[in-house]
């Protein structure tokens, strides 16, 4: 067996593992970072990532963090000429209400008092001062949030929607960016600055002056001993905590995306990433209602199904591909090596995508044959808020539980965990963010009573 030192070991070489290892190695005490993971690094979830940052959530902490996180992500843009093609034609939160008072409270609470002068409203007979997004580069694009209830706005801008939308809420600070570059920059500074990538899978934690891991791969066991050890390990996050002896109030739930040629123009090339908030009956003919209505493992497709579908452009405005999500499962699974993909998902997908924009109809039963099904795993809390700090175990810290917004919190995540290790200054939020929430009894009850700001 193989013996190695390092000074830190980071445990999960996805998005999430890269970054902490990321701004660990930035550090002028200049350590060393072993970042372990049984599989090539950006993969599994990582690779399956629908890439997209906001910075509106329902809670102005969850709003602070992803708004700390965009500001690195531009910083590294900057570095890099844009190597992580980021845009920013923001997120189009639709739905036919004209009055929706709930979602613009909740508008209101995530951008705090300090946000309110940002957000703008354009109703019909307004002076209006709306801005499409005519362009995708970042460095240009308005911050802040219009709400637009204009209808004649709404259908110059937002050509390809159903004419039934009668409130769009465009988050202006949101885009998209590839995370597989990303990854790769942060991975080539970490490698630049001496630290290395471990393939195996630990299989054990023990501690006396400092933690001894066993990574055990196909060809190799090694014997890995650090001071410090960062539990970023992704849907396996649990796993680690429990090798520490810990257990973490997370579940992975597995979530399912297409991607796929628009060949008949379908989606308007400058679309934002877009969001149906309203939840529908998805649109089966009468034959196929009754088909899907007899089998009762199918039958819940002919109920009331949940909102949140999203559809943006892939490729920029000279390609042709979309991708289409609907995180609609709620079932905790353990995952596992090969996907449990559901071959009815494009399908249904693409049903309850077609409501927002009618035009998808063109494709029901008839999916182009360039078409991309994946799927990961959503590891997450049951606020969905991640778990960034320190774990019980002294010397132990977990980054993890970004369910569906790892590309967006990643390099904030990656700071944070490095500013605990190092025990250097916290923004106010990073509380919050650690295993010490669960200690405060008011945020707590007050998070799992409000909207957990899936979509």
């Amino acid at each position: 067996m193989k013996s190695q030192h390092v000074d830190i070991a980071v445990i999960g070489a996805g998005i999430v593992g890269l970054a902490c290892a990321y701004y660990l190695a930035l550090s002028k005490r200049t350590p060393k970072v072993a970042v372990i993971d049984p599989l090539p690094p950006m993969s599994l979830t990582s690779a399956a990532s629908g890439e997209n940052y906001r910075n509106w959530w329902p809670h102005p902490v969850m709003t602070a963090f992803t708004d700390f996180s965009t500001d690195l992500m531009e910083a590294i843009s900057n570095e890099s000429d844009n190597r992580l093609h980021m845009t920013r034609r923001g997120y189009a939160l639709a739905t036919r209400q004209a009055n929706p008072d709930e979602l613009l409270r909740q508008l209101h609470e995530g951008y705090g008092a300090e946000g309110a002068g940002k957000i703008r409203t354009h109703r019909k007979g307004s002076r209006s001062s709306y801005r499409p997004a005519a362009s995708a580069e970042w460095q240009s694009a308005p911050d802040g949030v219009d709400i637009i209830q204009d209808r004649d706005i709404l259908q110059r801008c937002f050509p390809t929607f159903d004419r039934d939308v009668a409130t769009v809420l465009h988050i202006r600070r949101a885009g998209d960016i590839s995370g597989q570059q990303l990854g790769s920059f942060m991975l080539e500074r970490v490698r630049a600055k001496g630290g290395k990538v471990i393939r195996g899978r630990v299989v054990e934690i023990s501690r006396t002056q400092n933690f001894t891991l066993k990574v055990v791969d196909e060809d190799s066991r090694t014997s890995l001993t650090t001071d410090i050890v960062v539990n970023a390990a992704g849907p396996s996050v649990g796993d680690v905590a429990a090798l520490l002896g810990e257990k973490l109030p997370v579940v992975n739930v597995f979530q399912q995306k297409i991607a796929f040629e628009d060949v008949r123009g379908a989606i308007d090339r400058q679309m934002p990433f877009s969001i149906d908030l309203d939840g529908q009956a998805i649109d089966w003919t009468a034959q196929e209602r009754a088909v899907l209505a007899e089998d009762p493992a199918s039958e819940w497709l002919t109920k009331a199904m949940p909102g949140a579908i999203h559809c943006r452009p892939e490729g920029g405005d000279r390609g042709n591909w979309i991708k289409v999500g609907w995180a609609f499962n709620t079932t905790p699974s353990v995952p596992v090596p090969d996907l449990p993909l559901d071959a009815n998902f494009p399908e249904i997908v693409l049903r309850g995508a077609s409501r927002l924009n009618p035009g998808l109809k063109a494709y029901n039963g008839r999916l182009p044959s360039r078409l991309s099904h994946y799927g990961g795993y959503y590891t997450m809390t049951k606020e969905n808020w991640p778990l960034i700090g320190p774990m019980n175990t002294d010397g132990a810290y977990v980054a993890g539980a970004l369910s569906g917004f790892g590309t967006m919190g990643a390099c904030a995540t990656g700071a944070l965990c490095a500013r605990w290790v190092y025990g250097d200054a916290l923004p106010a939020f990073a509380r919050s963010l650690s295993l010490a929430r669960y200690d405060d009894k008011t945020l707590m009850q007050s998070l799992l009573e409000g909207d957990t700001g899936v979509l």
